[in-house]
């Protein structure tokens, strides 16, 4: 439990990434993000806590990140979110990348577009700041909620998010981080698309990329 939040993660699918439910304290709504498989560990989560789905956060439109959109949208009856600048990659495999992968992985269009500074809101009041990180995709996103922040692809744990992919840009990615990233409180946990946990503060500290840049 953080603060009146709490966080459960699971690892999910072939590339092994984050999928987070946040739930908020004394309330049975909570929120995903990033489904990118249809694990029955996270299905069964939901179902054992009587959780109320409310919201699909959607950091990015990578494969790794969307493979249980639908799944879970369909069972939960949950609002799919998106970056306005990402939706086209949850219907085209090509864009997703899962074309030259695994399988091909698409999904309906999303159900609420996003820009950046715009809200959500779930349980009692708990707000999901959207906060515009392009660089690993073109409309990539961080979703801050109270003093913690998903940042999907573009920061992890003394790493950044790759940008040899198409709509990666490196000088984006790092100017997301510096200027958006960054300002948050160093006190900020910071939960990426993949490994482990860390903070704004270590991040300024040790990350090699954006020491060095």
């Amino acid at each position: 439990m953080i603060n009146d939040l709490s966080i459960k993660r699971f690892v999910v699918g072939r590339l092994q990434a984050n999928c987070y439910i946040v739930s908020a304290k004394d309330s049975h709504e909570c929120v995903m993000i990033d489904p990118g498989d249809l694990a029955s560990e996270v299905e069964d989560y939901l179902i054992d806590n009587d959780f109320r789905l409310k919201y699909i956060l959607i950091t990015h439109g990578h494969f790794d990140h969307i493979g249980g959109v639908d799944y879970f949208r369909n069972r939960f009856g949950a609002k799919v979110c998106v970056s306005a600048d990402d939706a086209a990659m949850l219907t085209n495999p090509a864009m997703n990348l899962s074309e030259f992968s695994f399988e091909k992985i698409t999904s309906k269009d999303a159900d609420i577009l996003l820009r950046d500074d715009d809200t959500l809101s779930f349980g009692e009041g708990i707000v999901i700041s959207t906060i515009y990180t392009p660089g690993h995709t073109p409309g990539g996103v961080c979703y801050k909620i109270d003093d913690v922040c998903f940042t999907g692809d573009t920061l992890f744990k003394e790493s950044i998010g790759r940008t040899d992919f198409p709509g990666g840009d490196f000088n984006e990615i790092l100017n997301s981080i510096k200027s958006r990233l960054f300002t948050l409180p160093d006190r900020t946990l910071v939960f990426p698309g993949h490994g482990d946990m860390t903070t704004i503060k270590d991040e300024k500290l040790r990350n090699p990329f954006v020491r060095f840049s």
